[in-house]
């Protein structure tokens, strides 16, 4: 049986979960999240614990059962502490601004990229080269972090770029004279 989707989700203070069919809505104190999933997979809500339960042994319950307990779990987390990923600048002249909602990027090219966040999702710029993505929804998070990353990776060279905060960049050497 599958490690992850035995485990039982703790219902926080002020999250309620609801289900309808196969849709299953949590409300919590930083919003609202909603998804459908599969209809072979069973999700129990008693008091403050959801279970998550399989029909059979095959190949797909399987794989569906831990899906859907972690998902499950990141959207109880994401309404009640949210998610947020880090990403830092690094590189001569790098730098990042916020203007109203949108985040404009000065990161080597001869223009400036801006990006606009989805709604639900915010961008913070603490310092010129720190950004923070936060929201409640993991999988848009990420995805809206790893866009950001990906108008500049950090290259393997001198390391410039966008990266992670906390990320390990490997090195290589450049070219040598004679």
């Amino acid at each position: 049986m599958s490690r992850v989707g035995k485990k039982p989700i703790e219902i926080p203070a002020g999250v309620t979960v609801t289900t309808h069919n196969h849709t299953v809505t949590v409300k919590g104190p930083k919003g609202e999240l909603s998804r459908s999933f599969h209809p072979d997979i069973a999700i129990n809500i008693e008091e403050n614990i959801i279970t998550v339960t399989r029909p059979s042994d095959g190949k797909e319950h399987r794989t569906l059962h831990g899906t859907t307990r972690a998902i499950l779990n990141n959207m109880v987390e994401g309404v009640s502490k949210g998610f947020e990923k880090n990403l830092e600048l690094i590189g001569v002249g790098y730098r990042a601004q916020k203007q109203g909602k949108k985040l404009v990027l000065n990161v080597g090219y001869s223009h400036p990229v801006e990006i606009e966040p989805e709604e639900g999702i915010e961008i913070e710029v603490p310092a010129n080269t720190k950004i923070s993505v936060k929201g409640t929804d993991k999988e848009r998070v990420g995805a809206l972090a790893a866009n950001i990353r990906g108008v500049r990776p950090p290259e393997p060279y001198k390391g410039k770029g966008i990266r992670y905060e906390g990320e390990y960049v490997r090195r290589k050497e450049g070219k040598t004279g004679k």
